[in-house]
């Protein structure tokens, strides 16, 4: 009887570009190892093997450092705001002061979508009796929506803010293929207070109300001298992050199967 020739595996078109996204993602983490945020948002945002990259932010208590250092390298590039539309007021008004006192061209906010927090949200109040869902609905999902649209994105996180963050690179891969780019990575506590007094930036208005951490109003609260800065986010509840920067980049509520 002849022998059957063993059948042929197809190479996986998916699997080969993650992975030569991975060996990049090592490489450019090597070469920008004693590199700054500045060297790291030139390459990021000025190279075009990256592709189109945007920037996420939250116009929060340290938002306006990262924003400013963009702003220097490129106003153009796109800045994702994420409206929960459970925000403070003063976050909407310093979002609209910090856009226009950096020049920022192309501020995009960021929503749910309507049918779908109807749906799982009609009266608004998985604030209360379920904080990840909420998260997810309102942050994640939309956050992930508009991602499809970009190569890679730009986030503010710092080693120093502990958790999950303690380890990272300037560089990541996330599960999507998309690079995660972290300047402020190896920034110190003082840094950002630093450079935002050199540069003369605007200070969220809450953070003088004792807010050093702002995220929704229904779960951000003050925290008193001597307390982890975050300590006011979630506070009394086994949570710590919204969703959008869980392990390995995974943008899914905690706990989601999926």
């Amino acid at each position: 009887m002849t022998a059957q020739p063993a059948p042929q595996i197809q190479p996986d078109p998916r699997a080969e570009e993650h992975a030569r996204q991975a060996a990049r993602v090592a490489e450019l983490n090597a070469r920008f190892r004693h590199h700054g945020a500045t060297s790291v948002l030139k390459v990021a945002l000025r190279d075009k093997a990256f592709g189109e990259i945007a920037m996420v932010s939250s116009f929060g208590a340290e938002s306006v450092a990262l924003l400013h250092l963009v702003s220097t390298v490129d106003p153009g590039t796109p800045v994702l705001f994420i409206d929960t539309e459970l925000l403070f007021p003063e976050t909407l008004e310093y979002q609209q002061t910090v856009a226009e006192r950096l020049e920022l061209t192309d501020v995009r906010t960021i929503k749910a979508d309507p049918a779908r927090l109807a749906e799982r949200d009609p009266y608004g109040a998985l604030k209360f009796s379920d904080q990840d869902l909420c998260c997810t609905l309102r942050k994640t999902e939309p956050l992930d929506n508009a991602l499809a649209d970009f190569a890679g994105w730009i986030t503010g996180r710092k080693r120093f803010q502990g958790g999950k963050r303690a380890q990272m690179e300037f560089f990541e891969l996330d599960p999507d293929g998309r690079i995660k780019v972290n300047p402020l990575a190896h920034w110190r506590p003082g840094d950002v207070a630093e450079y935002m007094a050199q540069n003369n930036l605007p200070r969220h208005p809450l953070v003088a109300q004792g807010y050093p951490s702002i995220g929704c109003a229904p779960c951000t609260s003050k925290v008193a001298e001597g307390e982890d800065p975050r300590a006011g986010r979630w506070r009394g509840r086994d949570k710590t992050e919204c969703g959008i920067h869980l392990v390995d980049g995974r943008m899914i509520r905690e706990g989601d199967a999926r």
